[in-house]
């Protein structure tokens, strides 16, 4: 089989068979391949595209590029939950705990966050001790022994997949809907959970801009799950504002407790309770939402989805007692109250505006590898919608320095955008995509 056939093949608008596909990606992994070669074709398919069946191929040999580990033989049901990112997004700390708390087993495998989007595995680390870097047996383990284990991504996993994303960032090949979402699925289908439930945003904090991309995407993704055998459900959820009122790490933490105590804003708990019930209906264990909903209050109420955060820390070599009592999370030398520089109403928040302010306070990365103060970050004091006088409370600033906590200033304020008139926001959750 000759690679360049299979390039220009694409390149003219043909398709690739299943084991077309398979030898692609073995002989890519392998090293027989060259960059050069792969870099055409990827441009290939994201001018041409793919179709379903060629994406579901793409996907399955990517996830069989490596570790499989088939958490769904040792425990089941066992659910996996994943996001496409945005700011202030802290749903899977309270979700995960949340949901085993309930009764189902999580076996959640998760990133670091590059740019303006923050990652799980980083606001974890914000609690001393806590490891991450699991070993497949230290995997497996945790979550017999507890029904929950949070990880980070292990390189074993769909290397093909850390192999192609590093040339799509150099290639322009990133916003193609058929790579992207057989990158995201092919951890997931290598980890082997028995239920997946993806959290798919738009908006300007997102990675898809509109609701039209991401509806694109979520199908794409529910339709490799359904053809895998994945039971998955797709939601499509706002991310033209940050999503609560924490943008950081630790401080993000500190919300994810509030939202498992029954005492965090609205709009973030509002959308982890319903994944919560979508979970628990998607494996059985609740008939119809009523029910989910009603064991997802108790759950909270009860102290034990708390509890259960505090249970995966333990477990994973993490410091309890910071969950239990989050005063205890690393706090930032210095908290300025940046004020409203006008009356009216918050019309709109530029989430991805924030999310680059939180950034240069050293709680995100410019680039891979980059250090991350776990202490820093923002804490909005309103949001789209609200009314505010000239002189009111808008952000916390929590920075290493004065000078920091300053020269962000002015960028923060230019994130916002007012009305002399009330505004109607939309809601959170625009659609759920079901097999």
């Amino acid at each position: 089989m000759q690679t360049v056939e299979l390039i220009t093949r694409k390149r003219d608008g043909g398709t690739f068979s299943t084991g077309e596909i398979a030898w692609l990606i073995e002989h890519y992994t392998q090293g027989s391949i060259p960059d050069y070669q792969m870099a055409a074709l990827l441009m290939a398919i994201y001018l041409r595209g793919m179709d379903s069946r060629e994406t579901s191929d793409l996907t399955l040999a990517m996830a069989r590029s490596g570790v499989q580990l088939r958490v769904n033989t040792q425990v089941s049901p066992v659910i996996d939950k994943h996001s496409t990112g945005g700011v202030g997004d802290k749903v899977t700390l309270a979700v995960a705990p949340l949901v085993a708390a309930c009764g189902v087993a999580v076996g959640k495998m998760t990133g670091r966050g590059l740019g303006h989007t923050g990652g799980t595995v980083d606001k974890l680390e914000s609690v001393d001790g806590f490891h991450v870097e699991l070993t497949r047996d230290e995997f497996m383990r945790i979550l017999q022994e507890h029904q929950i284990v949070l990880a980070g991504q292990s390189s074993e996993l769909a290397p093909a997949d850390g192999k192609l994303y590093a040339l799509r960032d150099v290639t322009g090949t990133i916003e193609s809907i058929p790579l992207i979402a057989s990158s995201i699925m092919s951890k997931k289908l290598a980890v082997g959970a028995s239920h997946l439930l993806l959290d798919v945003k738009f908006g300007s904090g997102a990675f898809m801009k509109t609701i039209e991309q991401a509806r694109q995407l979520a199908h794409a993704m529910v339709e490799i799950g359904r053809a895998a055998g994945l039971h998955t459900v797709a939601a499509i959820t706002s991310m033209e504002q940050p999503l609560g009122r924490a943008i950081g790490n630790a401080i993000e933490l500190r919300e994810a407790i509030d939202i498992l105590r029954g005492q965090g804003p609205a709009d973030v708990s509002e959308l982890c309770y319903h994944e919560a019930a979508e979970l628990l209906m998607m494996t059985g264990k609740a008939t119809d939402e009523t029910a989910a909903n009603q064991i997802v209050a108790q759950a909270i109420q009860s102290g034990a989805a708390v509890k259960k955060l505090a249970e995966v820390i333990a477990a994973q070599g993490g410091n309890p007692r910071q969950i239990e009592q989050p005063e205890l999370l690393p706090t930032a030398p210095i908290k300025t109250m940046l004020k409203s520089p006008r009356g009216g109403y918050i019309a709109t928040i530029n989430a991805e505006g924030i999310g680059v302010a939180s950034m240069h306070l050293g709680a995100g990365r410019f680039k891979k590898g980059d250090p991350i103060d776990h202490r820093t970050g923002l804490i909005l004091q309103a949001k789209a919608g609200d009314h505010l006088a000239a002189g009111d409370p808008l952000i916390e600033i929590h920075a290493r320095d004065e000078q920091e906590a300053h020269d962000i200033q002015s960028s923060l304020i230019a994130c916002y955008q007012w009305s002399e008139s009330p505004i109607q926001t939309q809601p959170l959750i625009h659609d759920i995509i079901r097999p």
